[in-house]
């Protein structure tokens, strides 16, 4: 097929990779523009630019799709489909009706369950079991399309990080699996009365609430780990809590109940198992202790 991809971050990349494995010919790649990043704040391609180009491919990187002129240059690619994977940006119904076969998404949820941009880390703060990844037919609501295939995995102890790396891997797979026989697929129309919104995380859901359960401020650290972790502070300095284990345990929330840092919640206690300092890296919280005394009895903010 001849196949415009269109995505941005890592999790898009498996996808890339695997539509030129299975032989498809990828005439352009979108992805977002270079952002600034990093200390010195230099412009850097998107993960999946950097693929792209080291593939030998065409790059477009345009802000929006909105212009004629630009919705003009995506329908002269003369496309049998697009594959879109966490692009990032919206696609006017020009774009979505240019393809033969339309707009194909690799969505990280079981739709219509977490409708949106931060599907995995909202299907762990909520407690989901179980969580997959949805190939669906684009349309110009928020991830309402047909759906052509669905696969699930169970979310247990994992991190955003390691979800997003299992979903991406899984993802790639069943485009290829639709893509290789797409009238194989029926379309099945989501249920909007069982849908459920997942939208973009902000820096502040990421600070830890003591009052809170041990399980739920365990889930929020998987959640937000590695980015953008989800943190306390002490003393004027941040911290971040990486990995934790809860415990059953009692004292005032927020107070270091021991040599291990532990820590009191609402209901229950955490244990830390990775913490990070500001501008070091992540140690086990003996280490982080030797460095930095945080003494059993000390109120966390």
């Amino acid at each position: 097929m001849r196949i415009v991809f269109m995505g941005t971050p890592a999790f898009a990349v498996p996808t890339l990779e695997r539509l030129r494995t299975e032989g498809h010919e990828v005439v352009a790649v979108y992805t977002q523009p270079p952002r600034p990043a990093g200390r010195g704040k230099q412009l850097q391609p998107s993960p999946v630019q950097r693929a792209a180009e080291a593939a030998g491919l065409e790059v477009r990187c345009p802000a929006r799709l909105r212009e004629a002129d630009e919705q003009a240059r995506f329908a002269a690619l003369d496309a049998d489909v697009a594959v879109v994977a966490a692009y990032g940006l919206i696609l006017p119904r020009a774009v979505l009706e240019a393809p033969r076969l339309g707009c194909l998404n690799v969505h990280a949820s079981l739709l219509p369950r977490w409708r949106g941009a931060a599907p995995i880390q909202r299907a762990i703060l909520a407690g989901d079991t179980v969580t997959g990844v949805t190939i669906m037919q684009m349309e110009q609501g928020l991830d309402t399309g047909p759906m052509l295939a669905r696969a699930a995995t169970p979310i247990a102890d994992k991190t955003t990080g390691a979800l997003t790396e299992e979903l991406a891997t899984l993802g790639a797979g069943l485009m290829a699996q639709v893509l290789a026989d797409p009238r194989g697929f029926a379309p099945v129309m989501q249920n909007d009365a069982e849908a459920t919104l997942a939208p973009k995380v902000i820096k502040s859901e990421a600070r830890i609430d003591w009052t809170a359960t041990a399980c739920q401020i365990e889930r929020q650290v998987r959640a937000f780990a590695p980015a953008p972790g989800a943190w306390f502070e002490h003393e004027g300095e941040r911290f971040r809590i990486l990995r934790a284990e809860t415990l059953e345990a009692a004292g005032e929330a927020g107070t270091v109940m021991d040599e291990a840092l532990t820590i009191a919640c609402g209901e229950g206690a955490i244990r830390p198992l990775l913490v990070q300092r500001a501008g070091r890296p992540a140690m086990e919280p003996a280490a982080l202790l030797r460095g930095r005394a945080i003494p059993p009895g000390t109120r966390l903010r």
